[in-house]
């Protein structure tokens, strides 16, 4: 798979070297579980933190379907 370069607001969550979207996913979901910020009642809510927020365009919670689309936009 390609590799895509994550822009300054994702690059403080996964990092800032060039990943194929399969590792990114990862890297996300990684960061997500450590902090514990998937939702504890519904699971497919994530709950942002200051980085996040910034990925998820100052949303406080998203759908784990909407996150996707929101990554897609910080990537190049």
């Amino acid at each position: 798979m390609k590799p895509v370069t994550p822009d300054d607001k994702l690059a403080a969550v996964v990092g800032s070297n060039p990943l194929p979207r399969t590792e990114l996913t990862k890297k996300l979901w990684a960061y997500i579980k450590k902090n514990g910020l998937q939702d504890k009642k519904v699971k497919t809510q994530i709950n942002a933190d200051d980085k996040l927020k910034a990925v998820f365009n100052g949303k406080s919670k998203v759908s784990m379907f909407e996150m996707t689309k929101l990554v897609s936009g910080h990537v190049k």
